[in-house]
């Protein structure tokens, strides 16, 4: 009996750890989540948040892996737009507020098109992702999405 007790004790402390483990690697710099009616998605997210590296962006990369992004950090919620100048493979882009909600998606983005792409007035994130991602999916505006940068105060999924 008190093999069996102590068993389940092990397996209970095992498993906390592990939960523990997995709710502190949900949010991390270098990963971001998108959640909504169409299921749950997780990304590997390249970090650009200063002038120079979200000016430079995915420019003159021949390929992006499966699974990942470019994740455009701005200081504070404001109007966005991109262009695709020097982009050699095709997005498609994931505004997001404050909030972590999406607020906008611009899918397909044509490599080299210097046509601005708008992404709306408070965006404070962007994902870039392989285009089609977001059709295979089904990511729409209104999914929510999960990264530090967020405000625990002020987001629908925070970390």
């Amino acid at each position: 009996m008190r093999r069996v007790a102590a068993s389940r004790i092990a397996a209970a402390a095992l498993w906390l750890v592990a939960t523990c483990s997995l709710a502190a690697a949900a949010c991390s710099r270098d990963q971001v989540d998108l959640r909504g009616p169409w299921g749950q998605a997780r990304f590997s997210v390249e970090v650009v948040d200063t002038p120079e590296t979200r000016a430079q962006g995915l420019m003159h990369r021949p390929s992006m892996p499966k699974r990942s992004g470019m994740l455009f950090i701005y200081e504070m919620p404001q109007r966005v737009a991109f262009w695709m100048k020097n982009t050699l493979i095709p997005l498609d882009m994931i505004f997001v507020g404050a909030d972590g909600v999406v607020s906008h998606i611009h899918k397909n983005a044509l490599p080299g098109d210097l046509t601005p792409i708008p992404g709306g007035d408070k965006v404070l994130v962007v994902l870039e992702v392989n285009a089609g991602i977001v059709e295979s999916y089904g990511i729409s505006v209104g999914s929510e999405m999960r990264h530090e940068v967020f405000s625990k105060e002020t987001a629908k999924w925070p970390c």
